[in-house]
């Protein structure tokens, strides 16, 4: 599903923000029920931080546009100092589309 909106057409050179939500769940889960399971390919064990670059690895890899930008956040909803980090990824997006619509900055 990522991969075809991702690259639909009406979104070629739309930027686009990924949220991998629930990550205390996940990180819960991990030692578990390893990633492995899910991605044979998957070598990194139950390291928290290897499992998700995993992740989002394979999310970004689906984007076939090089100039399209993937800002992907590791979240949980309900973190409140994440929600600024998110909020200030998206103003950045804004901003950058903005600036290279009126020429000023190039993509």
């Amino acid at each position: 599903l990522f991969d075809e909106i991702c690259n639909l057409r009406w979104f070629q050179r739309t930027n686009m923000i990924l949220f991998l939500n629930k990550k205390d769940l996940f990180e819960e889960k991990l030692p578990q029920v390893p990633l492995s399971l899910c991605f044979p390919e998957y070598k990194g064990g139950d390291d928290f931080d290897s499992a998700t670059k995993y992740i989002r690895e394979q999310f970004e890899a689906k984007n076939r546009n090089p100039r399209k930008q993937i800002y992907t956040h590791v979240t949980n909803a309900t973190d409140t100092n994440n929600v600024l980090v998110v909020f200030n990824t998206c103003q950045d997006i804004i901003i950058r589309k903005s600036l290279e619509q009126a020429g000023l900055l190039m993509n």
